[in-house]
């Protein structure tokens, strides 16, 4: 499994409650940091409001690549449906990612998607020092990504379900 192969992962939840609630807590770019061992929060850029095309600061840390910030653009944006960005630069993007709303009865499935690459990134800076090792890298970072994700649906799914509104 390599970079450029821009492997993906995905969880997928079902939450007791419609689509239209559980939207709004997906628009809260700061809310992953609440349930994530490796995103420490963010925000939209200069008070930019969710849409296609706005942009939001991630930060994050992890113990091997240390501390980093990213710049997303928002590439898919479809209100209680879709939500979809693109890490650093959009037509080479360092990462994908995508939350999809799926109503299911009176509930909603709520998945969340992403893809390493095939833009440059801290993985690939860690690759390139051990590019015997990429398979390996690659598929262990995939493990940590899903772990994350699945912590950030059921942390939504809890907050969804409460009857708290975000």
């Amino acid at each position: 499994m390599k970079v450029s192969d821009c492997p993906t992962t995905q969880v997928e939840v079902r939450i007791a409650a419609p689509p239209s609630e559980v939207w709004s807590w997906l628009l809260d770019v700061d809310l992953p940091a609440r349930f994530s061992s490796e995103f420490q929060g963010g925000g939209w850029v200069d008070g930019a409001e969710p849409g296609l095309g706005a942009q939001f600061r991630g930060r994050n840390s992890h113990p091997v690549a240390g501390e980093w910030e990213t710049i997303s653009t928002v590439t898919g944006y479809e209100p209680g449906r879709l939500f979809a960005w693109a890490v650093m630069d959009v037509t080479n993007p360092a990462a994908s990612w995508r939350f999809e709303l799926v109503p299911d009865g009176e509930g909603t499935l709520l998945r969340q998607w992403a893809q390493i690459g095939p833009g440059p990134s801290n993985l690939t800076e860690i690759i390139g020092s051990m590019p015997e090792h990429e398979d390996e890298i690659v598929a262990m970072r995939l493990g940590e990504l899903q772990a994350n994700m699945q912590k950030t649906v059921e942390g939504i799914k809890a907050l969804a379900e409460s009857g708290v509104h975000a």
